[in-house]
């Protein structure tokens, strides 16, 4: 399986913050992958805002910051120091609690949750290098939601690994285990999809 390259170099961070601003293109373990098309479709974005959305609502006056893409998430091995990273990516959502984690770039770390929503050209890259790299990362919960079959798949962190997803319809009603007190209305989720 292969996915769009922007070379056949080991990157890192600081090579990272030095291509054009808006540069289309994630880091996973030093491979520059390109993030296609440019612009994601409308009800890609129509889901994504509308999940923002919400989270804002759920955790207002609350410890938590809520992020929509594009933002910076660097995800480092142990203790290397930045211009070492080799992964960084840009989650479409995502909250943490920790806001030591947070700087001028963005945020350095796991998130405690986030979400991607899959597109025809994205999803096999989000369902295999990314989520690998977010397990290794250590994000507490990642949800992937499919919009062309409208549905929603939960990876938890279990004992450092993401065991067999929860598969759920996108109606009703979902929690966020990995924040407690929030859940999200999938309804609503799919009424942006019209």
């Amino acid at each position: 399986m292969t996915f769009p390259r922007r070379d056949n170099l080991r990157h890192t961070y600081a090579e990272y913050l030095t291509w054009p601003e808006g540069a289309p293109f994630e880091l996973i373990d030093g491979t520059a992958y390109i993030k296609e098309p440019p612009a994601p479709s409308r009800p890609h974005q129509e889901l994504a805002g509308e999940l923002y959305h919400q989270l804002r609502s759920a955790l207002a006056g609350r410890p938590y910051r809520t992020y929509i893409a594009p933002f910076d998430v660097r995800l480092p091995r142990d203790g290397e120091a930045d211009e070492l990273v080799d992964t960084v990516v840009q989650p479409d959502v995502l909250i943490v609690s920790d806001v030591t984690k947070l700087d001028y770039h963005g945020m350095r770390g796991a998130p405690d949750w986030l979400a991607e929503v899959l597109s025809p050209s994205t999803a096999r890259y989000d369902q295999n290098l990314k989520l690998r790299a977010y397990e290794r990362a250590g994000v507490r919960e990642v949800w992937l939601l499919h919009p062309g079959d409208r549905t929603l798949s939960i990876h938890r962190l279990q004992g450092g690994h993401y065991g067999d997803p929860a598969v759920l319809e996108l109606k009703g009603k979902a929690s966020i285990d990995a924040v407690p007190g929030v859940t999200i209305d999938l309804d609503g989720l799919t009424a942006a999809l019209l």
